[in-house]
């Protein structure tokens, strides 16, 4: 797409001669920016409602602070599974851009985050899980949902969980986060009405296999309505959430 192929459309839809839907129509599939080591899609929230997400994983922390010097003038940005050394490159290139070690994210907020009415609650089985329950805390802020943490109340001492489950019920979403045996999405599952979107951790002992025995686990669930994410994907489960509060909302 050009500049003027794009100015073709704007003006089209501004003498008439193109409605409003077929601009938006023909503006969704834009193409993406070529920065050289990387193709930044600018437009996919046009598409699917959220944009694009930096994951930093594998990356140079030169090739994440490019992506941020052609993403953060245009929208808010979120990168995920950032290493210190990266956060400490993108830091040091633009000052206002924010690093959470636990959630290992870095958030540049230039735009106002038009919330969404629903809540999203995020449980954690253990401490341990944490750092999975902050990225999805950021996550949901990035995305419009506002999100509270209620951690370490898992099922080696059920009572915790009791002692919080009258607020529990007032989340429009769970996020239910174990490793181990992933044991309790299936025991909240049974006691709540609202969505569940289960987080297997990689948490857990050696017959835990790395969190595959959670995975296993919360895939077999008794509790009828729980769906389950990727091992160690708060990422993930913050996006469906915040997709799920959205669609209340229309």
């Amino acid at each position: 797409m050009t500049n003027d192929n794009l100015k073709n459309i704007l003006n089209a839809v501004k003498d008439g001669s193109m409605d409003v839907d077929q601009g938006m129509e023909k503006l969704r599939d834009l193409p993406y920016q070529d920065i050289g080591h990387t193709k930044i899609d600018h437009h996919r929230s046009l598409r699917n409602g959220f944009p694009e997400v930096i994951y930093g994983a594998g990356k140079t922390p030169q090739q994440v602070g490019d992506i941020f010097e052609h993403m953060c003038g245009r929208n808010n940005v979120l990168a995920t599974r950032v290493s210190p050394e990266t956060a400490e490159h993108v830091t040091a290139r633009f000052p206002h851009v924010e690093y959470n070690e636990t959630a290992n994210t870095l958030t540049c907020k230039n735009k106002k985050i038009e919330y969404n009415s629903g809540t999203v609650g995020i449980i954690t089985a253990g401490t341990s899980d944490l750092d999975v329950a902050e990225e999805a805390l950021v996550t949901c802020d990035m995305l419009g949902s506002r999100a509270t943490i209620i951690s370490d109340i898992g099922v080696a001492g059920i009572h915790r969980m009791l002692d919080r489950i009258d607020e529990i019920r007032k989340f429009s979403v769970l996020i239910v986060i174990a490793g181990m045996e992933g044991a309790l999405s299936s025991v909240i599952g049974g006691l709540v009405e609202q969505p569940i979107i289960a987080v297997p951790t990689s948490v857990g002992y050696g017959a835990n296999f790395s969190g595959l025995s959670a995975l296993l686990g919360m895939l077999t669930s008794c509790a009828s309505g729980v769906t389950v994410v990727n091992i160690d994907n708060g990422f993930g489960a913050a996006c469906a959430a915040c997709k799920i509060n959205k669609a209340i909302d229309r």
